[in-house]
């Protein structure tokens, strides 16, 4: 007949095992704060070479920033010049108000237009009276030669043969002596950004990827220079990963110092640009409006550069250790 155990022993059971698991969770994140602080004094030991490594990592990730800082800008200044693929029609000088909003409302109800608005002669004459240049010529007018101007907006949906069709529609009609399309140049314009955009991609994935590399060929010379060491721990039966832990927080320390660095130099750039940008702002009559990298953006490159560090310093590590075993 078994004996019975005791129910105190029972009872204090759990107590036992909550108690070892606190002990093994407090002693977890206990070497992960003694990890992350030897692998920051490992890197200042050596500030030289720290020091090259994180400025090789920065210029890196600094390069698609700035390249994304440019595209932006671009895509601005195309604002500025007109985003708006609006089509002008310019009436016959015999043509009047009446005859203006005529052909307004028949044009007005095509579906491949949001909508339509007319620019009387004046108001072309006030434009040009604000053109740098054009005030003088103007005083000496008697008549206002201008013509009344239909300026069509097309849908954002409307694609560029249907837009073509309707300017040689509009072409066509009566009454109508120009029409003027500015959509062309911005389609060229979009796609040339849209290359731009894929090409910052490819170089941003490239530069993360040898950023990556950069992080990995250290730690395996960091870990190969404490192989003896890396023996002996685990001989004594420590795991992987705990041996491994302070070379993750090395990885880790490198991308957040180059992500803060990288961030660093484009908000340099950006003010090495703020007085060419200003006075080329001025040359627009304040029209271009020229922005810097977002703050969410700034904030995410040390972020994603410390988990690229340390996904490169896991793999390398991962590696090593299994030939070390």
């Amino acid at each position: 007949m078994a004996p019975e155990s005791h129910p105190a022993a029972a009872a204090d059971a759990p107590s036992r095992n909550e108690h070892s698991r606190s002990r093994r969770f407090a002693g977890w994140r206990e070497h992960h704060g003694w990890s992350a602080g030897a692998s920051l004094r490992r890197l200042a030991a050596r500030p030289l070479g720290s020091l090259l490594t994180i400025t090789v990592m920065g210029l890196a990730l600094a390069l698609p920033l700035a390249f994304y800082l440019l595209l932006g800008n671009v895509q601005k200044l195309g604002d500025a010049l007109g985003q708006s693929q609006a089509i002008s029609v310019f009436l016959q000088p015999g043509q009047g108000a009446q005859q203006a909003r005529l052909l307004a409302d028949e044009l007005g109800g095509r579906p491949e237009l949001s909508g339509v608005a007319i620019k009387t002669p004046q108001q072309g004459m006030d434009e040009l009276a604000r053109m740098q240049g054009f005030s003088g010529a103007l005083q000496s007018l008697g008549d206002n030669p201008l013509p009344f101007v239909l300026e069509l907006r097309p849908r954002p949906d409307a694609t560029a043969p249907v837009l073509e069709r309707l300017v040689a529609e509009v072409r066509a009609m009566q009454g109508v002596q120009m029409v003027q399309d500015a959509g062309s140049w911005r389609q060229r314009l979009d796609a040339l950004l849209a290359v731009g955009n894929r090409a910052v991609q490819v170089l941003a994935s490239l530069l993360a990827l040898a950023a990556l590399l950069v992080v990995g060929n250290t730690v395996r010379v960091d870990i190969a220079s404490r192989s003896e060491e890396i023996g002996v721990l685990l001989l004594l039966g420590a795991s992987g990963a705990f041996v491994r832990r302070p070379y993750l927080y090395a990885g880790i320390w490198y991308g957040l110092l180059s992500g803060l660095l990288a961030a660093a130099l484009a908000i340099m750039i950006e003010f090495a640009l703020a007085g060419p940008v200003a006075r080329l702002s001025q040359a627009y009559q304040g029209k271009l409006q020229v922005g810097g990298l977002p703050l969410w953006l700034l904030l995410a490159v040390p972020l994603a550069a410390a988990a690229l560090g340390w996904l490169g310093a896991r793999l390398v590590s991962a590696w090593q250790l299994r030939k070390a075993a």
